[in-house]
């Protein structure tokens, strides 16, 4: 029996949520092609039968322009501290950038094994791939370099056989049908958030979270209420929509996939509320749990 745990870092939308979506085999981290999707560390849970991992998906790692930003940088930072691998998760498909670097800076302070997903194969030929293994090879000491596709499932058994190497736990963790250490709360309120980054346009998903209001479980079916926050009067109106038609089409599509989280029929309501600069206020992220 192998365990151990590993973090997947890299900037953001390069496919880090859903290579942790692959690797698990169920949707637990939301993903869109907004940047910063992710804002908190999400473990997904592996297990065959003589290995346990524990992947924790983190922020994307990024410039930050308000408090919000530090702390989702800082829980990127703090995943590496106490893991037994670093997957470090590029797009293959984009050039080397300047946010690139910041990230192997930052990698620089680890003496974590840290190994090089390049992702989004797929939209490379095998000519353009190995020119790419060959320009990133040089660059830091990876201690393996992976080409996949997270998204069509391409050389991802190959990563996990890979990752076994470094494990040096034998202890498991969680039990074997567990595939997250999230609350069903978490995914929830992850799940509206979801559903408003996908139906919405790009000035919405940085301003907006969502929160538990009240959970009501009964025996044929489960009331969910959830305060979607934004911090603009503005974006409350946008996200209601005109005779809220905007927050009827985000609740139907939320609801489709908190049934799937919680296994029931679900009764779900949604208010808007608006907390202006929610984002640079530590009482206002520490209610809304980016504190913890």
């Amino acid at each position: 029996m192998k365990s151990g745990f590993v973090s997947i870092v890299g900037r953001p939308n390069v496919g880090k949520s859903t290579l942790l979506n692959t690797l698990v085999g169920e949707k637990i981290a939301i993903t869109s092609d907004k940047p910063q999707t992710t804002r908190n560390l999400i473990q997904g849970i592996y297990n065959d039968m003589d290995t346990q991992i524990v992947f924790v998906d983190t922020p994307g790692i990024h410039k930050p322009i308000n408090k919000l930003g530090n702390k989702m940088n800082a829980q990127s930072y703090y995943s590496m501290d106490d893991v037994d691998v670093i997957l470090l998760v590029m797009d293959a498909s984009s050039s080397f950038g300047t946010g690139d670097k910041f990230v192997f800076e930052k990698l620089s302070y680890t003496l974590k094994p840290v190994i090089l997903v390049l992702n989004k194969i797929d939209k490379l030929t095998n000519d353009e791939l190995l020119l790419k293994i060959t320009e990133y090879k040089d660059m830091y000491d990876f201690a393996d370099i992976v080409p996949i596709s997270a998204l069509k499932k391409d050389n991802v058994n190959r990563l996990i056989n890979v990752i076994k190497k470094y494990l040096t736990d034998n202890v498991k963790y969680f039990m074997d049908n567990e595939i997250t250490s999230a609350s069903d709360e978490f995914r929830i309120c992850e799940a509206v958030r979801e559903s408003i980054l996908n139906l919405t346009n790009d000035e919405i998903p940085y301003s907006v979270t969502c929160v538990i209001n009240n959970i009501e479980k009964k025996p044929d079916i489960i009331n969910v209420y959830v305060d979607i926050i934004v911090d603009r009067d503005n974006l409350k109106k946008i996200i209601i929509g005109k005779k809220g038609v905007k927050l009827k089409e985000i609740g139907i599509k939320a609801r489709g996939e908190i049934e799937k989280i919680l296994g029931k029929q679900v009764y779900l309501e949604l208010y808007v509320k608006t907390l202006k600069k929610w984002r640079d206020k530590e009482k206002y992220l520490t209610d809304l749990g980016f504190n913890e």
